[in-house]
């Protein structure tokens, strides 16, 4: 956390979470209950560059400036809640030690962004956004979970491929450029 002391992890966070928000405005239908939401990805990204402690603050101010600038809803802090946890999730999971400077190898890192997305879709996705809409529209937990557990799950290997597609040019960046070493001083 004391990283958000410099300039430029704190300019690369507000700019994450800037994306965050109007990413989420944006949505690819598929079916009736399958789209594609893009929202994630920047938290991811916070994740990956900065740790899990950023990346839950990403995800709380992704949440609120969302609601913010266009609400679809009631305000519920629920939801800012599994923002935070998909922070730090994805920090967790994702964020790489580069003291020594060693890059992980591209399976490493599928294997990774595998991992990352399925705790995401299981802890976030299937449990707590189940447990805050049955809090909030008064349907039983087990039915929110039925019927979201397949979208969530088909939904794991697309936002793979997303995250994957997104992170590998981070990933090449942050360490071509040193920004996440400039960033950690």
């Amino acid at each position: 956390m004391s990283n958000l002391r410099n300039t430029k992890v704190l300019t690369a966070a507000a700019l994450l979470t800037a994306i965050g928000i109007v990413a989420g405005f944006f949505k690819i239908p598929i079916t009736n209950l399958i789209e594609i939401r893009f929202a994630s990805i920047p938290i991811a990204a916070s994740g990956y560059l900065f740790g899990p402690g950023i990346a839950a603050i990403v995800g709380i101010l992704t949440d609120i400036g969302g609601f913010i600038a266009k609400p679809t809803g009631p305000y519920f802090p629920g939801f800012t809640i599994s923002g935070a946890v998909s922070g730090i999730i994805y920090g967790l999971v994702l964020y790489r030690n580069t003291r020594n400077g060693a890059k992980s190898s591209t399976k490493e890192f599928i294997i990774r962004i595998v991992i990352a997305e399925l705790l995401n879709a299981v802890i976030v996705s299937l449990l707590l956004n189940s447990f805050w809409l049955s809090m909030l529209y008064g349907k039983g937990f087990i039915v929110s979970v039925t019927a979201r557990a397949l979208k969530t799950f088909i939904m794991v290997p697309i936002n793979v491929i997303l995250l994957t597609a997104i992170l590998k040019p981070v990933s090449r960046f942050s360490f071509e450029n040193n920004a996440v070493s400039t960033a950690k001083e």
